[in-house]
């Protein structure tokens, strides 16, 4: 299986990339994370990067597969698993489904189990996004709270263009966005950690409170001041000291 690794310590994790994003979105971050201490595998989603080309299915369900059989070839019966985004649901959905392998669970701006509180308008503007780069370079604007350069903007939405096909893109997002396995979620006892941005105005502290850490019974929140809904790449050296400290043992 497509996955980009990095590291060879003894703590071990699956790290699983966002809707707009690939194996590599984590790039910054792990130049600031420790290679004697841990070891990291990025899995590529189906449809995605160096899995461009490949049948679905296209669903959160099939990612947390992937992300157990990644961890499976690599020799892993235990490990934990970061998620960002619509990775975050699916980081989730690993620890529903293998409870008794995933050590502890960290979601960077995670997509919550339940379905997303989306009217049809704000649907049919994300559905809109498959064929159009301009409406993807409004939600990736909007996402950070609109105080960052357009030209970042416009080029994380041109190289999600590039990395993704049409149809993976599309059907991730009604996968992410509609499907609802939070009775399931509730279960889940690993230790989990919930980093969001200050200046994302649809995964905030609030709704992180009401859905991980209202459900969740091991479940803490950071707050990143100075980021939005990409702390990967807003504020990446600051976002691994989070995770370094939340997965370091001891």
């Amino acid at each position: 299986m497509e996955a980009y690794r990095y590291g060879n310590g003894p703590v071990r994790a699956v790290l699983i990339h966002g809707w707009f994003g690939d194996a590599h979105d984590f790039d910054a971050m792990l130049a600031a994370m420790d290679p004697d201490l841990f070891s990291l595998a990025c899995v590529e989603f189906r449809g995605f990067g160096a899995r461009r080309g490949e049948p679905g299915p296209y669903d959160v369900a099939t990612i947390a597969r992937d992300a157990v059989a990644l961890a499976d070839e690599l020799g892993w019966e235990r490990f934990d698993v970061v998620g960002h985004s619509m990775g975050g649901k699916a980081a989730l959905r690993v620890a529903v489904e293998a409870p008794g392998r995933v050590g502890k669970l960290c979601g960077i701006a995670p997509v919550w189990a339940g379905r997303s509180p989306f009217d049809e308008q704000r649907l049919g503007l994300f559905r809109k996004a498959r064929d159009v780069v301009g409406m993807r370079q409004g939600i990736v604007a909007n996402t950070t709270g609109g105080r960052l350069p357009a030209i970042w903007s416009r080029r994380v939405a041109e190289h999600s263009m590039r990395i993704s096909d049409p149809d993976a893109f599309a059907a991730y997002f009604e996968s992410w966005a509609l499907e609802d396995f939070a009775r399931e979620a509730a279960a889940v006892t690993a230790e989990t950690l919930v980093i969001v941005g200050a200046h994302d105005p649809g995964i905030t502290e609030a709704v992180a409170r009401a859905t991980w850490l209202a459900t969740l019974p091991n479940a803490q929140l950071v707050v990143m001041p100075d980021s939005g809904h990409y702390p990967a790449q807003e504020c990446p050296l600051i976002l691994a000291a989070h995770v370094t400290r939340f997965l370091a043992p001891g």
